[in-house]
Parts: C-alpha cells; structure tokens; sequence
C-alpha cells in the first residue's frame, strides 16, 4: 500500500542516538522505510551538549528527508524523543542528569531549523507508547514500560492512558534502593547508580580492573560461572527487584514490561528478578514479568507515532 504521508523519528539516547523514516498509508499504517544510527554527543558543558544534540538531530532530519522515496517532497514532521526531565507540553528538555542540559526549547530550535512541525516528547514515555499500542503491553489497562539501558526510567499506563506527571513522573532510577552510594543526580541510593546497563558494565570493570564494552559482556561472564560477574549482576537484580516492588505498591500494575539494554540478557535476568520479587511481595499484587516486543526501536517507533498523531487528519497512526 503506497505511503501518502512521511515522518521521520528521532530517539536521542543516553549513548546512541537512532533515526527512522516512517511512511504513514491511507490507512494510517507506519512502514519503516530508512534507518540512521549515530554515537550521541556527550561533552561537558551543558549548553554544548544540548547544542551538539540539536545539530546531529538536524543532520539526521537533513539525511532522511533526501531519501530518493520521499520523490523531492518534505515529510510531513518530525517526531524527537530526549531522555530526562521532559515538558511535552511546552516542548522543553528540562533536565537530563546522564547528557547535562537545563530547560532547552527542543521542539522551538529544531522546528526552526528544520522549517517542519515537531511532536516533541520523552523517550521512555514514547517507547512505553509503542509498546502500549503495538508490543508487549497491547491490551493492558495498568502497566510500566522500563528500559534499562544507560539509565533507567518507567512509562507508566494508568486507566489505558500514559500518565507524564508534567514530566515528572516514572523516574524510578532515582529512588533509593539502599545501597548509600552518591549518584550523579545529587541524591545516594539510587536504583540506576547499580542496575542500569552503565552501571552494570561500569561496576564490573571497577571491581575486577577488565574494561567491558557493555553489559552483555558481563551477562556473558555470568553464563560462564565468572564469580564477579554474579556478584555484579546479582546485585544488579536485587536493586530491580527493590524498584518493582515500589511500583507495586504504589501503581499496582499488571505488569512489568522490561526493555533496554540489560533485557536482552533474557531470561538471565527476568529468572532472578521473578525470584527475589516473590520473596519480596506480602500483599502487594505481583506483576507479571514481560520482555519488550520492540527491542530498541521501541523509542524511535513511538516517536514516529507522535509525529504521525500530530501530523494525521484523521485519527493516530500505527505501525505495521
């Protein structure tokens, strides 16, 4: 079916930044027809790392929107999805602790830059939106999105709907699970300081002196008995299994749908995580445990969705 309208979404990342342009059909499918990847600017100062985010979402936009299908015409708009503190609202990064900004008009600077309209919103909010409409919490009426990947935050579905909270809400990776070490968010304790994928890889080479390249490299020693491994993943697990049970508590969801990085470890993970949560759970209702669908597209399909929503005359659109 021929794609009348085009999108293209941007997902920027805590260590990657991914790009996608997705056609939209009359009948309001998504159809992925190109893909970018780039290493997400990380420099020092603030402002800069705001600024160097900008221009590689702008050079993505630039590439995409040349692609020989697109026959000369502009897409429609553009979806870009940040991580941190996000007001949707007023399309404002207000804060990320991991790339270092403070109250950056996102959605202003790049929709001048690009002359096209951008739906501007938070990468997990945004993963959680696709997998709600198309993966693994299809169907659910209360549930958490959570990506563990350079840090960790949850999507919450409250009554079918994405509660935000002004921006606020979800920040799970930065409530205290006990172990009294200081985060970089100013506060100690935190889950995501010991759970994330960063912290995971991070950890283990701090403990045994052997850079890794990432978490799947400590999953991997941990399948071979490594005893450092274990202890890191272990803790790793137990801290999730502490940060579960808060959401349990508080939202009781149905379930828990586990993405990023730290997910694909399968069932390495989702075993442990299920065993010390049943230890854990008194009368809270205990959630079921579930894999994300969407891998790591999961954020850049629900930035095609928001600039799809934003740009439709008739309806949100979905992807196929």
């Amino acid at each position: 079916m021929p794609c009348t309208r085009h999108v293209v979404a941007v997902d920027v990342g805590g260590t990657e930044t991914k790009a996608a342009l997705v056609g939209i059909t009359d009948s309001g499918e998504a159809v992925v027809l190109d893909r970018r990847r780039r290493p997400t600017p990380r420099p020092e100062d603030g402002d800069t790392a705001a600024t160097g985010v900008i221009d590689l979402v702008v050079t993505l936009v630039d590439e995409l929107r040349a692609d020989p299908r697109l026959a000369g015409n502009h897409p429609d708009g553009i979806g870009v999805v940040v991580p941190g503190i996000v007001d949707e609202e007023r399309g404002v990064g207000v804060m990320s602790a991991n790339l270092g900004w403070r109250n950056v008009p996102f959605r202003e600077l790049i929709g001048t830059r690009t002359g096209l309209p951008v739906a501007f919103g938070h990468d997990v909010r945004a993963g959680g939106l696709a997998e709600f409409r198309l993966g693994a919490a299809r169907g659910l009426t209360d549930a958490v999105f959570l990506p563990i990947g350079t840090g960790i935050a949850g999507a919450l579905i409250l009554g079918g709907r994405l509660h935000g909270g002004g921006g606020y809400a979800g920040e799970i990776g930065h409530v205290d699970v006990g172990h009294g070490e200081p985060c970089r968010c100013g506060q100690r304790g935190c889950l995501e300081h010991v759970a994330s994928s960063a912290a995971v890889a991070r950890r283990y080479t701090a403990r045994t002196g052997r850079p890794v390249a990432g978490a799947a490299e400590v999953a991997a020693a941990v399948r071979e008995g490594d005893r450092d491994a274990v202890a890191v993943w272990d803790e790793a697990v137990r801290s999730l299994a502490r940060g579960i049970l808060l959401l349990a508590t508080v939202l009781a969801p149905e379930a828990v749908v586990l993405g990023g990085g730290l997910a694909l470890a399968g069932d390495l993970l989702t075993r442990p995580l299920a065993e010390h949560l049943d230890r854990l759970v008194s009368f809270q209702r205990r959630p079921e445990l579930r894999l994300a669908q969407l891998g790591d597209q999961a954020g850049c399909l629900g930035a095609a969705l928001l600039a799809a929503d934003l740009t439709a005359t008739a309806g949100p659109a979905k992807a196929g």
